[in-house]
């Protein structure tokens, strides 16, 4: 039994002048658009060309496939939150648990705004999943956790501290999915977010 060939993901080359940069900017903001109104399975590149108002060819210059462009996007929300959530765990003018708060809300509130991106993307996921930008991806996000934990848990082990990482990135990832499958006013959203806060924090004291 062979291997199954993992997509290529990358661009196919990076835009030097701004009017170049400006058309990638279009062909996201299109491709955004597209698998918003398709969802993954109608996600064509011909439908984003389209939608972007260029040639197909003009696209494949800087993508190869439609996998290419939707990872492209995942990344691009990767990188987001990624600077969102490191930006709060970082501030170390604050004390280590009222940062676990506000990272548990910002982090809730992002998975509702972005919900039916999220969930297409997750559709998607199968065309890049394995390819190894994604795994370099998935490696580079648990830093900004690892140091957190040493720093609001300096008395435990290693082990403990990355088992209490893991335990609230992955509670969070999955409560965060649940949450966000439904519309949610925003007082219901506080709350949901409010009573994780208040486990972790207590979780994080008796450690």
């Amino acid at each position: 039994m062979t291997d199954r060939p993992t997509p290529c993901i990358s661009s196919r080359k990076k835009p030097k002048q701004a009017r170049s940069a400006q058309l990638v900017t279009d062909i996201l903001v299109a491709a955004a658009q597209v698998l918003a109104r398709e969802g993954a399975h109608r996600f064509t590149t011909a439908r984003v060309a389209e939608k972007a108002g260029i040639s197909v060819g003009s696209l494949y210059q800087y993508f190869p496939n439609k996998a290419a462009i939707l990872f492209r996007l995942q990344t691009e929300e990767w990188r987001q939150n990624s600077e969102l959530l490191r930006g709060i765990l970082e501030d170390s003018s604050r004390p280590p648990l009222e940062r676990l708060r506000e990272v548990v809300h910002a982090f809730i509130r992002s998975e509702c705004v972005e919900a039916e991106m999220r969930i297409a993307l997750n559709d998607a996921a199968p065309l890049y999943r394995d390819a190894p930008e994604a795994r370099e991806q998935r490696v580079s996000g648990t830093r900004a956790v690892q140091v957190f934990m040493r720093e609001a848990l300096p008395n435990a082990s290693e082990e403990k501290r990355a088992l209490a990482g893991d335990v609230i990135m992955m509670s969070l990832n999955t409560v965060g999915k649940r949450i966000s499958e439904q519309k949610r006013t925003e007082q219901e959203v506080d709350a949901y977010a409010g009573a994780m806060a208040d486990m972790f924090c207590a979780y994080l004291r008796q450690l």
